[in-house]
């Protein structure tokens, strides 16, 4: 009876507009409160304990590399070399816009910065080239989710953490699903073409090419200091997160010259709001998280799953149908914190391997950023390109399809996710 009140308390609390990390504080409190389970001073130990993880610390690293490399002027020499690339193909700015996020998810990996940064430049370029905002938006919308797929990614090292899943692992097994999620973007963006007679933009020039990779290169070498040090061992992910903050101050401050002691100083202050509320929703969602284990949640979840069908594959459709149910409604970051508890001993017992599992959930959980009523992407996107928000959960509906088919092949192709963690560390 009383957790069916703390599942009512939160959906009730969010229903009303209150931030989900109050939300889930408020109703976990409630419930200690009045089931008396334990005293109320566990609720603080439990916040604590849940953001005192070492891991954790390459979040903040991750967001203030990604917002330097915005600030730093780093996302318009991606752009450029991206057009250099694939502009010369018929709907190219179209695949320049996917060909840049997946560029830029070796960077920042956070599917809100992609959005937000490139998605300034993509957008209106793609108007000015006279391209219909509607697949301008939709485009831009559904590449920025490859940003936490493709190694660094803030939800891999949230999941990690929860899970106690090994992030270099987590990190290997989303190269493969992300370039995936790229080629089926690109194959939707080459359909509409097609149909629309979009024009190529670019004539193929090795010469511009070969500028605008000198241009760009020293940007170019940011993936590859954060994956190429994580996967040769050389750091933690957390020391890459660092060394990827470092690395964009040196752009920005000593090369390009672009970061003045300003604009320093509001990225410092973007990068403490984004983490002070990652952090206290990660804070909230664990004491949450913690009455569910401790009141066998888990199992009972399980139990009822294993009564419907022990069928692996089912088991696993299923639990896609819920991730993706619950990223509509659910920020990624509480939604991994909660349901990691009581999905993943499900899994396990089913012999998936938590890495690829991780792959599902973040993947699941990244297309709830298309979707109304939470949709951040959306939001942004709105923000940024001036389209009503309806208009851009229309536009970028198209773009779920292909997303979904790389989701369902992942799910049910698991060499896709752990070749990778198999040839580099098992």
């Amino acid at each position: 009876m009383l957790l069916t009140l703390l599942f009512v308390m939160v959906f009730g609390l969010l229903i009303l507009g209150v931030p989900i990390a109050v939300a889930l504080g408020l109703s976990s409190l409630a419930f200690i409160l009045l089931s008396g389970q334990a005293p109320d001073l566990v609720v603080i130990h439990r916040m604590i304990n849940g953001v005192d993880s070492f891991p954790l610390l390459a979040v903040p690293f991750f967001i203030l590399a990604g917002n330097l490399m915005n600030t730093a002027g780093i996302t318009n020499r991606i752009f450029d070399f991206a057009r250099a690339c694939v502009g010369w193909m018929r709907g190219g700015l179209g695949h320049v816009n996917v060909g840049a996020s997946v560029v830029f998810a070796g960077m920042s990996g956070a599917a809100v910065a992609d959005a937000g940064g490139l998605g300034t430049i993509e957008i209106k370029a793609m108007r000015d080239a006279g391209y219909d905002v509607d697949f301008s938006v939709g485009v831009t919308a559904a590449s920025s989710t490859i940003g936490p797929i493709i190694p660094p990614s803030l939800p891999m090292v949230i999941y990690g953490v929860v899970a106690s899943a090994s992030i270099g692992q987590l990190f290997a097994a989303g190269f493969i699903p992300g370039l995936l999620m790229a080629a089926a973007l690109m194959i939707m963006v080459g359909w509409y073409a097609r149909t629309r007679n979009y024009p190529r933009d670019a004539r193929f020039s090795w010469g511009v090419l070969l500028f605008s990779f000198q241009r760009a290169f020293l940007s170019l070498m940011t993936p590859v200091i954060i994956v190429g040090g994580i996967l040769g061992g050389l750091f933690t992910p957390t020391e890459a997160a660092i060394a990827a903050s470092a690395y964009a101050l040196l752009l920005g401050i000593v090369i390009y010259r672009t970061l003045t002691p300003r604009r320093l100083l509001r990225v410092s202050f973007d990068t403490i709001e984004t983490t002070a509320v990652v952090m206290f929703i990660v804070a909230a969602a664990s004491i949450f998280a913690w009455i569910l284990t401790s009141n066998r949640v888990a199992e009972h979840f399980a139990a009822l799953i294993l009564t419907v069908t022990e069928n692996p594959l089912l088991i696993l459709l299923m639990i896609n149908v819920i991730l993706l149910i619950v990223g509509c409604f659910m920020e990624t970051i509480a939604a991994i914190t909660i349901l990691v508890p009581v999905l993943l001993p499900i899994v396990v017992k089913l012999g998936i391997d938590p890495v690829h599992f991780g792959v599902i959930m973040v993947l699941n959980l990244m297309i709830g950023l298309l979707t109304p009523p939470v949709g951040m992407v959306i939001y942004v996107l709105s923000r940024v390109s001036g389209v009503p928000f309806e208009r851009c959960v229309a536009a970028t509906a198209p773009f779920l399809v292909p997303l979904v088919a790389v989701l369902l092949l992942v799910t049910f192709v698991p060499q896709l996710s752990m070749f990778l963690p198999t040839l580099l560390y098992r």
